[in-house]
């Protein structure tokens, strides 16, 4: 996937319509309100068999100072410079418009090439617009309608040419290193390397808003990536940004800031809550950002609780530790609350950072890794077998309607949780209260600590028994 594309405009062109149909996915957030996008967005789009990267940026805008919107446009002319091509979306219902005309004068200052793309052209309204678009000298443009998906035929004999060149540019690059390392191959067979998985490591970051969860992706890649700034709720959509750290992939998934249920009254912060928690849905490891002046307060407890439902495995970094003065008073506050509020989940790792200055940052990192393993671990039936004989032997379960209930043997049959299923004598299966003194037995002996645990009783025959 060599040819990366930017999409480029000014507020409410149908940048992200575009996006999503690209992709093939409802992945940017996309509402009538102009500015809904912030942040510059990748994706894997394909048209046909061209398969390229395609960027959704934010609307551009002429501002130049601190503000949001200033901030918003840096980004977009930092997606615009990385491209290979860009697409200048105009609304051809409304025409070429100064703010058009303004920003194509910026374009042609700099050496990425740019189609011009009339979006909205269904039907007879944009048809003008279309033709003011010859005027901006950046030749001829591609009509389209990125809502229901008309002119991608045109738009794709646009990009074929830029793919095509950047295809052969790749394979020449390939060439050179391959040639560069022909000395230094081994003929010999090379064994294949168990402990490097071959998919990234999805971690979602989540918490509230203005916690500092752009900041610390920011740090962690040595570059403003993602929009930050003082204002609470800057990010929308769920942003996805690769990385790599001791040789293990990542997916970095930057997440809205989420409030409380009751206080979310706008249509656009409803949908980037939707998709934060889809981003946790979907991860394997959930950093929860807290803030150190405000730790585990009801909604921290919330979006944790959420988490560990999902089955994913839980960190909790603790951000602006540096305006902490007692450390360890406000550790011990931090345990207590999490002894009293998430008994169901215990030993989750805690790391103190201070994402402004870069402090124990990769600590993170090491932190998921380790949970990673523990979410990811199996123990063996004879294992478990042998341990649940002891187990039993210091305590049986309770007695059910009269009657000693029998654990016959245990197994398990999943990972990611790890999750154990228990094969009884009675239908009832055995009380809550026993189900949590295994969980517990379990997380010591096999050292299970900080990821969720699921225990399925069942009742059935013991197939290790003789009949």
């Amino acid at each position: 996937m060599s040819l990366t594309v930017a999409i480029i405009g000014r507020p409410n062109v149908g940048k992200s319509t575009l996006f999503n149909r690209l992709v093939g996915k409802r992945l940017a957030i996309v509402d009538d309100m102009p500015g809904v996008t912030r942040d510059r967005r990748e994706g894997d789009a394909t048209l046909s068999d061209l398969n390229f990267k395609v960027i959704d940026t934010a609307g551009l805008e002429d501002a130049h100072d601190d503000s949001l919107e200033s901030r918003m446009r840096q980004q977009t002319e930092t997606a615009f410079l990385d491209a290979d091509v860009a697409l200048m979306m105009i609304d051809a219902r409304t025409g070429v418009t100064p703010v058009d005309e303004h920003f194509v004068q910026w374009l042609r200052r700099h050496k990425t090439p740019v189609i011009v793309v009339a979006n909205k052209c269904e039907g007879a309204a944009g048809q003008s617009g279309l033709l003011e678009a010859y005027a901006l000298g950046l030749g001829e443009p591609v009509p389209l309608s990125a809502e229901h998906g008309q002119g991608l035929v045109d738009l794709y004999d646009a990009l074929r040419p830029y793919a095509d060149a950047a295809t052969e540019q790749e394979n020449w690059e390939r060439s050179q290193k391959e040639t560069d390392d022909a000395p230094l191959k081994d003929n010999g067979d090379l064994s294949d390397d168990d402990a490097v998985l071959k998919h990234p490591l999805q971690l979602a970051i989540v918490g509230r808003p203005n916690v500092g969860k752009s900041t610390l992706i920011n740090k962690l890649l040595g570059e403003d990536r993602l929009l930050t700034g003082p204002e609470a709720g800057i990010t929308r959509d769920s942003i996805t940004v690769p990385w790599t750290y001791k040789e293990r992939e990542f997916k970095l998934i930057d997440t809205a800031g989420l409030r409380k249920r009751a206080r979310v009254t706008g249509k656009i912060e409803a949908l980037s809550g939707a998709d934060t928690r889809r981003a946790i849905d979907f991860a394997q490891v959930v950093a929860l950002v807290l803030d150190a002046r405000d730790m585990l307060e009801k909604q921290d407890l919330t979006i944790a609780s959420n988490v560990i439902e999902e089955g994913r495995a839980l960190i909790l970094v603790v951000n602006k530790w540096d305006l902490i003065s007692n450390g360890k008073e406000a550790l011990d506050k931090l345990h207590d609350r999490l002894q009293t509020s998430l008994p169901q989940v215990r030993g989750i790792p805690i790391v103190t950072i201070s994402a402004k200055t870069g402090k124990n940052l990769y600590k993170v990192l090491d932190a998921v890794l380790d949970v990673f393993e523990v979410w990811n671990r199996r123990v063996s039936t004879a294992k478990l077998n042998r341990w649940l004989e002891h187990t039993l032997e210091h305590h049986q379960p309770p007695m059910i309607s009269g009657r000693r209930v029998k654990i016959r043997y245990m197994t398990q049959p999943k990972t990611r949780p790890p999750t154990f299923a228990l094969f009884v004598s009675h239908a009832k299966g055995i009380p809550e209260s026993y189900e949590r003194y295994m969980a517990n037995a379990l997380r010591e002996d096999f050292d299970l600590w900080g990821v969720p645990l699921r225990i399925a009783v069942r009742k059935g025959h013991n197939p290790f028994a003789k009949d």
